[in-house]
């Protein structure tokens, strides 16, 4: 198989992303900006590099949001359809809503709260060559955090034989993870139950297995992250900023000491800047002078970083203030924020509402 054309996918987009309150009372998690662009923008791209471009999204929380930004996908250069749940109904059960959409072959499902730039044709040719009705993209995970995942037992030809959902590590069978990428068969429709919740880890896929149909794990090469939670979400932030996914940023050599830098359109980096470290900034924004970064940090579109501030480790969303002096650390700074001068920040912050006012006559 040497592209996906005729390949679907769907993105399961619909959770309400409660671990990320309060980043998910402003936008659903689908939106939640990594360098600069929504995790789900991330995901589509990745699937058209691909050349799957026949992309479906089942919703359910802020799905106006999501529809508003995207459209009909043409923008990016495919075909994006959507399907509203009024009541959750699972992850497997979100896929089978979307069901007479996906009955014409092939399918990959994503997850809308990760990021990775696997490579998924080799994860299709894989699942296709060994005839599988379902594949689950696995990584190899550090034992001390196998409790925070579904982990995946596989024999010595990669077909799974057994589950664990986040095992203690000292009890784990297995280091490698569900990274919530699947390729599935139409077939998989079958043995799913018409109505009610139905999740993929606990159900479809062990049933399947009971029924002694085979359900492949491939190892994914390269970057994955779930964005699931405000650490990760950061962490992701930060992968991003060191180029440690692949997002195809540019670097802005001419600014940089250390790290990588992507500076957007119209922002400025003024006179006498410390950068040391990894910083992505969007665009129309501006690094005051005398400013510090340090470690990874990502600025949005349109702020302010007056003169004398210390950005380290954070991510300040777009159209957000930070005052002369202010020092800003292991942060999220929430849109339309502003941070008053003088002060420290060590967590996330709620929407200022006085910002956009101040942007205004900034």
């Amino acid at each position: 198989m040497k592209n996906l054309e005729g390949v679907n996918a769907i993105v399961l987009a619909a959770g309400v992303g409660s671990r990320l309150d309060p980043l998910t009372s402003q936008v659903p998690k689908p939106l939640v900006p990594i360098a600069n662009v929504p995790v789900m923008e991330h995901i589509i791209r990745l699937l058209k590099k691909h050349q799957i471009k026949n992309i479906h999204a089942n919703l359910h929380y802020m799905p106006e949001k999501i529809v508003e930004y995207f459209g009909d996908g043409s923008q990016l250069g495919v075909n994006l359809q959507f399907k509203y749940e009024p009541q959750l109904s699972g992850d497997a059960g979100g896929v089978r809503a979307c069901r007479q959409l996906l009955m014409g072959g092939t399918f990959v499902v994503l997850m809308g709260d990760l990021l990775t730039d696997a490579d998924l044709t080799r994860i299709v040719r894989e699942h296709k060559e060994k005839k599988a009705i379902a594949s689950i993209a696995v990584k190899q995970m550090p034992q001390e955090e196998l409790n925070r995942f579904g982990v995946v037992v596989t024999d010595n030809q990669g077909f799974i034989k057994g589950f664990q959902e986040k095992p203690d590590a000292k009890d784990a069978l297995s280091d490698r993870v569900s990274t919530g990428i699947y390729v599935l068969e139409p077939e998989v429709f079958h043995h799913m139950p018409a109505m009610g919740e139905y999740g993929f880890g606990r159900q479809l896929f062990p049933e399947l297995i009971e029924k002694g149909l085979p359900v492949l794990g491939i190892d994914v090469e390269g970057y994955w992250s779930d964005v699931g939670t405000i650490e990760q979400y950061r962490q992701a932030n930060f992968d991003a900023a060191r180029r440690r996914v692949n997002l195809g940023l540019p670097d802005a050599k001419a600014y940089r000491q250390n790290g990588k830098l992507t500076v957007g359109e119209r922002s400025v980096i003024e006179y006498g800047c410390d950068i040391d470290g990894s910083l992505v900034m969007g665009t129309n924004s501006r690094l005051g002078a005398g400013s510090v970064v340090m470690g990874n940090v990502v600025v949005g579109d349109n702020c302010v970083i007056e003169p004398g501030t210390v950005l380290k480790d954070c991510v300040i969303w777009s159209n957000s203030i930070v005052r002369s002096g202010a020092y800003v650390e292991h942060s999220v700074i929430c849109s339309g924020s502003v941070v008053p001068n003088e002060t420290k920040h060590f967590e996330v912050n709620y929407v200022s509402a006085q910002a956009e006012e101040e942007m205004q006559a900034a």
